[in-house]
């Protein structure tokens, strides 16, 4: 087991953490009703111009757009309808000199016409329409290839899918897409005094019900991954071993949480050849990273705070995600005084493009997770920030 004389500063701690991680290879091809939150394996190139054909923005009457521009609401222009369709058809008709054809929204346009006239601007009288206004060409026309076009990079490798990625994908032909796998993360939960389901005596005695396995579950969901479980281990130095061994064979990543300091049965740290142990971040200061293992606090809030200053970037690197944190600029609502020398986690109510520190502490308090959704980081060399001071708030 190597000994570390210092902590090591957060970004130092990072660069290790990722430098030691390689993008995962594998692809899967699932379906766009599956794709969610999925990242995307490789630049996706548009196979048809979309829309495919030059169409009506609007209800209307398909037109040459010269034919109105000597009309007026005092002096209209009599055009004569020569056919009608809805979304869906196509006219076999040719718009010429002096003749129009009513068509919906979406609708295709016909030969011939090169604007459409909203049917509010139009007054109808059997089949002649007076135009009362003028319109120019391409007016409320959406032309081929509008939105994309044939042979376009619609999405870009690293994308974490939104649904508005998977409506982009459907509307130029893909059922399916290909995205990255999602990397197995072991999770081994340690201590002598946790519970796994509420028993009123034994709380009474000391005990403690345990919840990191649940957060962090849903955590590696949200951040690419999907999640293997292996229970509440007790503080049995070869029982921590034989896990961990198996979870490291099993899994890309492994999280063990508890058994991150120097205690008597702080065991988890002796089976993992570590690039670091114990960083400036606050909370959560003992973590330790090796071998694709992290040894994490035993407290939910330093927990919390670990995953996402370490193991969502992890997970990011594993998946070759971009963009996957939402970041805004806010105005502090209070000063957030901190210490030269430690990257502090900082939780905030972030509304209205301001972020309000969370005022509970201790890395016990989960209710301070709860009454937050996001974080403003402090480096080492600054002392905080002040009240109205503008900063970056990561959303959660």
């Amino acid at each position: 087991m190597r000994e570390f004389k210092r902590l090591t500063p957060y970004r130092e701690a990072l660069r290790l953490l990722l430098d030691d991680l390689s993008e995962i290879p594998e692809v899967v091809e699932v379906p766009l009703d599956e794709a969610l939150g999925r990242v995307l394996a490789g630049d996706v190139v548009s196979p048809i111009d979309s829309p495919p054909f030059d169409r009506s923005a609007v209800d209307g009457y398909a037109l040459r757009a010269e034919d109105t521009f000597q009309a007026r609401e005092y002096s209209p222009v009599e055009l004569k309808v020569i056919d009608e369709i809805v979304a869906g058809e196509e006219s076999g008709a040719r718009v010429e000199p002096g003749t129009a054809v009513k068509l919906m929204t979406g609708s295709k346009m016909p030969e011939g016409a090169n604007a459409v006239l909203m049917q509010e601007m139009a007054e109808r009288e059997g089949e002649v329409i007076r135009v009362l206004r003028p319109v120019a060409p391409g007016q409320n026309v959406a032309f081929a290839g509008e939105d994309v076009k044939k042979g376009e990079v619609i999405l870009r490798k690293g994308q974490v899918l939104r649904p508005q990625d998977l409506a982009l994908l459907k509307s130029v032909g893909f059922k399916t897409v290909k995205v990255k796998r999602k990397p197995r993360v072991g999770i081994v939960v340690t201590g002598d005094e946790l519970i796994e389901d509420f028993d009123e005596e034994a709380l009474k005695a000391g005990k403690i019900l345990e919840s990191n396995s649940v957060m962090l579950k849903g955590l590696v969901r949200q951040y690419f991954g999907e999640p293997v479980f292996y229970g509440v281990v007790p503080d049995d130095e070869e029982a921590i071993r034989e896990v961990i061994e198996r979870a490291k064979k099993e899994n890309d990543l492994v999280l063990v949480t508890g058994g991150s300091a120097f205690g008597d049965k702080d065991f988890a740290h002796r089976f993992v050849k570590l690039l670091f142990h114990g960083t400036t971040i606050k909370p959560g200061r003992p973590i330790g990273y090796g071998e694709r293992v992290f040894i994490m606090s035993g407290y939910p809030v330093a927990v919390f705070a670990q995953f996402h200053l370490y193991v969502k970037h992890a997970l990011a690197k594993l998946v070759g995600a971009k963009n996957y944190e939402v970041r805004v600029r806010a105005t502090l609502t209070e000063r957030v005084p901190s210490q030269l020398g430690r990257h502090e986690f900082v939780k905030v109510w972030y509304e209205d493009g301001k972020a309000r520190p969370i005022k509970k502490k201790g890395s016990g308090i989960i209710s301070s997770l709860v009454e937050s959704n996001g974080y403003i980081e402090i480096p080492e060399d600054s002392e905080g920030y002040l009240e109205g001071d503008v900063v970056i708030v990561v959303l959660y």
